[in-house]
């Protein structure tokens, strides 16, 4: 006969442990486009492949700045970077990144005027 270890949690208990940290890992997807800078930076990229310094310009704010939102759409799969000589070169690397992004230009327009008015998510020159 067979038991399970005493560590290991299943029943309905283990369900809603699984459901929450699939929800954390998806609120962190989310969590990741939730800055300006980087969804400038993201949709910048997916209109091609994209240097450090072009996208330095493009965000017009510092290197170090820039270099961070990267390191974090990198790090969070949105994008790829690869080295060609010195320079950085930055990309999309699956396609369904470029559907995200225009599902939710479209959601957003069309929510427009709810977003506005929810005043838990206020734009960041009213906040």
């Amino acid at each position: 006969m067979t038991s399970t270890p005493a560590s290991v949690n299943t029943g309905p208990a283990a369900d809603i442990e699984v459901a929450c940290t699939h929800l954390d890992t998806t609120a962190r997807f989310f969590r990741a486009l939730s800055d300006p800078t980087r969804l400038k930076l993201l949709e910048f990229i997916l209109r091609g492949e994209r240097t450090s310094a072009d996208c330095i310009e493009h965000a017009g704010i510092s290197q170090p700045r820039v270099s961070v939102h990267l390191s974090c759409l990198v790090d969070c799969g949105y994008i790829t970077a690869r080295r060609d000589g010195k320079k950085l070169r930055y990309s999309v690397g699956d396609p369904r990144v470029a559907d995200l992004v225009v599902l939710a230009r479209s959601l957003a327009a069309d929510n427009a005027t709810a977003l506005d008015c929810c005043p838990r998510i206020a734009p960041a020159d009213r906040a």
